[in-house]
């Protein structure tokens, strides 16, 4: 394909170097939002008499065309163009002669690629935004079945507190309903128009810069030109927010390979979502999680990639820019295709409730209930705290639990103990009793599902 700037030059791009240059293998996907911002651009032109109504129009129905095109098959890309807007520019020429030609007056590729991709990834964070809310909502779900299924609580991944499993899947909850504000931050300040900014100094001819703006759904133009073409902190910050979600993800996703573990048995995933072993036949693995794990490293990558190209950039655009594409479309496609796979994985996953009380009557999580009972009835917690050390002690010794410690044992220790203790210290007590604000308890859980599902519908 001939270069649209191939005026200044006396020979032909070596061909090693113009595969190097091509960028369109993956800005090719922007196919739909180059022509869609190409649309608004002739528009304005042919309203501000920059060119002709005519050309104006015969441009946009052109631009129509090659559209409908590439989108039923009939039109392929030219991967021996350097970019998509190159290839569609050439095409446009090639279907309307000289009145193609007319479409990149006044414009750069530098403000219509930095147009394109603020286009293309308003899109993708409504799309991410959608699934961050089923996964929300799935979380509240599950939650909302499992108020009062009590399991242990960790820290340090050893036994804690007793908690639900209600109670734990609403904290990702929390997490999630975070990153979702972060996306609906990141397309507030990404929502500005950057076209009417030029290389980088705008231009002379009197463009309208807010119709254009407004035509394509922009809060308003970029203020600055230079600002217009030279930054990416927009994919930036995506990709941040992006890390962010892949992060929680990952967390969530070593809970229940954990979880799936003969160690612990608390939850079965659907044999739809795991896989098996080519040599152990009892093997059932849980690779989905195991992948969201090891692509949420990919995330962060990606966005260590994007701080790295920009961080000695001077004003305006160079071509070291043309890195932000691979790096922010591969963590948008990765936390799409992420979050698209583990909520019907999660939907389907059976929780092993016995198993979960089973384990949280185990390991003395219930020993700091054992210490408040005493500091309800006067002892200092420290004191408090110091005895119930010992019995548990004297539990590991003689292979008991708080709750099969006979009361003798108890009242060696404190006279202040009662057969009551064995009530204090039961687990349903220790959950149905921690009422605290954003506590485990049952009515507090959901409480805090209502709040959750009442801020996704809001």
């Amino acid at each position: 394909m001939a270069k649209m700037w191939a005026g200044r030059f006396s020979k032909e791009v070596d061909e090693n170097v113009n595969a190097f240059n091509s960028s369109i293998s993956f800005d090719g996907r922007m196919f739909a939002h180059d022509i869609k911002g190409s649309i608004a651009h002739a528009t304005m032109l042919g309203e501000c008499g920059i060119i002709s109504k005519e050309d104006s129009l015969l441009i946009i129905d052109g631009l129509k065309g090659i559209l409908k095109d590439i989108q039923d098959g009939s039109l392929q890309l030219d991967m021996s163009a350097e970019d998509i807007h190159m290839f569609i520019e050439a095409e446009l020429t090639t279907r309307l002669g000289d009145v193609g030609k007319r479409l990149h007056t006044s414009r750069s590729r530098n403000d219509q690629v930095a147009l394109d991709i603020r286009l293309y990834l308003r899109d993708e964070i409504d799309e991410i935004s959608k699934l961050v809310q089923s996964l929300i909502t799935t979380l509240c779900d599950i939650a909302e079945q499992h108020t009062d299924t009590v399991m242990p609580g960790y820290t340090h991944l050893q036994r804690a507190q007793p908690i639900t499993f209600g109670h734990h899947l609403m904290a990702y909850a929390q997490m999630f309903l975070r990153d979702l504000d972060r996306l609906k931050d990141t397309f507030k300040r990404m929502n500005f128009c950057p076209l009417g900014s030029g290389a980088l100094a705008g231009t002379t001819y009197k463009i309208n810069r807010q119709m254009t703006s407004d035509l394509l759904g922009f809060t308003a133009p970029m203020e600055n030109s230079l600002d217009g073409v030279s930054d990416r902190d927009s994919c930036i910050e995506l990709a941040n927010t992006i890390a962010i979600i892949m992060m929680h993800l990952s967390r969530i996703s070593e809970e229940v390979i954990m979880w799936c573990s003969w160690e612990f048995k608390f939850v079965e995933l659907d044999d739809a979502y795991s896989t098996g072993s080519s040599i152990m036949p009892q093997k059932k693995n849980p690779d989905i999680t195991e992948l969201i794990r090891g692509k949420a490293g990919r995330t962060t990558g990606n966005l260590v990639t994007l701080l790295s190209m920009m961080k000695g950039l001077p004003l305006a655009y160079n071509k070291d820019m043309q890195e932000d594409k691979e790096a922010i479309f591969d963590s948008v496609d990765n936390v799409k295709l992420c979050l698209s796979t583990f909520i019907p994985m999660l939907k389907t996953m059976r929780v092993i409730k016995e198993n979960m009380r089973n384990a949280s009557a185990r390991g003395f999580i219930n020993a700091t209930d054992c210490a408040d009972y005493l500091v309800k009835k006067g002892l200092p917690f420290r004191d408090a705290y110091k005895i119930t050390g010992r019995l548990v002690a004297i539990c590991i010794d003689k292979g008991l639990t708080l709750e099969t410690l006979p009361i003798e044992q108890y009242k060696e220790l404190s006279e202040i103990f009662d057969t009551d203790v064995y009530d204090a210290i039961s687990l349903d007590t220790c959950v149905n009793q921690r009422t605290s604000f954003g506590g485990p308890a049952p009515s507090e859980v959901k409480r805090q599902i209502e709040v959750v599902r009442n801020t996704l519908k809001g």
